[in-house]
């Protein structure tokens, strides 16, 4: 949905896209960016509410990071300003769905499926993914669109966009959610041009390199979506379907490659293909295929295979045999992973997240919080984001959880969108017998996905729980100001609704 890598997933049914020059798109201040954010905000909650939704702490980081360094090098280059970098959100949602495909939100909301980041070789291409979509957001192409189509208001739009996402697995649903043959027709006039397509792309490309990664990401990753396409492409739906990747725009990547770096790729790190492999993995629902994953390092060609396949293949083995609830034969893969990565502290944290997440399964806390760090007393708000969150978890059984808190408020305090690392604060302030704290931090999570009337509901608790003596006067007061908020951003919301 939005706009897509290859093009947008709202695609006219072969209607021919109407040939708009750059300088006559306009330039989007039609549309505000604090408008651009609210549509995104009316959108992304909806989104929070798919089961698809993913709150992988390890694959969300990796992706974010890419992501963050290409915003970096837009803010060098002048193509991202200050005042997009500090109105929209720059966040990452992961969907389980098997779809080579990721998407870009008004306010800079990106989707990526875990059937893009299966099929990445290199975190270069998985990059160049990011990279166009993140030039969609930045040259406002969603506004620029709203300011050539002046009968479709923003709430307009963010219903059809809502409903070419459901349509993307559920043609019945995604028709369900427009309204009516008028919104399909105006829909098709929402498919990005070409000519911003191509501006993605030249923008894109440029940011490659400047945030550290090679540029032939680009051509490689557009080779294995052309490759998808041609696999899955079962011409259903055709006004939902992406743009085809048009062997014009290949060649550009191509002659711009050429003018400016060699040919040949950078290999994979271990990292990514650790990480290819866990979304392999997590989006997979079929027994049978995790059994095959779990029971390849046992083949008897494994030996023989690169140290490369032998950490995909390990990882994945690992996880599958963790998903199968076989921790025994996790660990002796984990051991054979930590020794083919020792020398590669990026990998080798990902090997030691992995154990942890083995030993919190298997019901054993202490071994868990020894993968996490060696000085188990050595908790600090540094930590990243898989490490405090799996550190909370294995705290909370061993009843140490006063031992994470102090990390866990840095941790909302800096990010207060982070739904959930406020639902596991919740958790942590009831173990310590705080509960106006617990559920306040409750219905923070639901104000950080956007959920409003739940988010009321949880604050008004809190009240009915402080008028009985359940706290004190600070943390009363905290929730009677959020309450007002939420019940503004309700009736917002409400209005919304009804002008839609």
């Amino acid at each position: 949905m939005a706009l897509c890598f290859g093009g947008a997933v709202l695609h006219g049914a072969d209607v021919q896209a109407q040939s708009y020059g750059l300088p006559s798109l306009g330039d989007g201040q039609s549309l505000t960016t604090a408008q651009e954010r609210k549509l995104g905000d009316r959108i992304i909650r909806e989104l929070y509410r798919d089961p698809d939704y993913l709150d992988d702490a390890v694959l969300t980081e990796y992706v974010q990071d890419i992501l963050a360094s290409l915003m970096k090098a837009a803010q060098q280059r002048g193509e991202l300003t200050e005042e997009q970098a500090e109105r929209f959100a720059w966040r990452i949602l992961l969907g389980r769905d098997k779809q080579v495909n990721a998407f870009a939100l008004p306010g800079a909301y990106f989707g990526v499926y875990l059937g893009l980041i299966s099929v990445t070789g290199t975190r270069d291409e998985l990059a160049s993914v990011l990279a166009h979509e993140l030039s969609h957001v930045t040259q406002r192409h969603i506004a620029r669109l709203i300011a050539q189509q002046d009968r479709l208001t923003p709430l307009m739009i963010g219903s059809m966009l809502l409903g070419a996402l459901a349509a993307s697995r559920s043609p019945d649903a995604g028709a369900a959610m427009m309204v009516g043959g008028q919104a399909l027709v105006q829909q098709t006039q929402l498919n990005f041009s070409r000519d911003m397509e191509r501006e993605a792309d030249r923008i894109g490309f440029g940011l490659m390199q400047p945030a550290g990664y090679a540029q032939q990401g680009f051509v490689g990753m557009f080779d294995r979506l052309q490759q998808a396409n041609r696999i899955n492409d079962k011409g259903d739906w055709p006004y939902l379907r992406s743009h085809p990747l048009t062997t014009q725009r290949i060649a550009d990547m191509r002659s711009r490659l050429g003018k400016e770096a060699g040919s040949a790729e950078p290999p994979a790190t271990l990292e990514h293909l650790m990480m290819v492999a866990r979304a392999r993995v997590l989006m997979q629902t079929n027994m049978q295929v995790l059994r095959q994953y779990a029971d390849d390092p046992q083949d008897a060609g494994f030996a023989a295979k690169s140290r490369d396949q032998k950490v995909g293949g390990l990882y994945a083995a690992a996880l599958s045999e963790l998903k199968l609830q076989h921790p025994d034969r996790a660990r002796a893969s984990i051991a054979a992973l930590k020794e083919l990565t020792r020398n590669d502290a990026a990998a080798l944290r990902k090997a030691q997240l992995l154990s942890a997440e083995v030993e919190l399964a298997a019901g054993d806390a202490s071994a868990a919080l020894v993968q996490l760090d060696k000085d188990t007393q050595k908790i600090t708000a540094d930590a990243g984001r898989p490490e405090l969150m799996a550190r909370a978890q294995t705290l909370l059984p061993l009843q140490r959880a006063s031992e994470i808190t102090g990390a866990l408020q840095t941790r909302v305090a800096a990010h207060p969108d982070d739904a959930g690392a406020w639902m596991m604060l919740a958790r942590v302030w009831r173990q310590q017998n705080q509960p106006l704290r617990a559920v306040r931090a409750e219905a923070e999570a639901q104000m950080a996905q956007h959920d409003y009337a739940a988010a009321v509901d949880r604050f008004k608790a809190g009240q009915d729980l402080a008028r009985k003596g359940g706290g004190d006067f600070y943390d009363a007061s905290i929730i009677d100001t959020r309450l007002r908020e939420a019940e503004s951003a309700l009736r917002e919301q409400a209005s919304d609704r009804t002008l839609n």
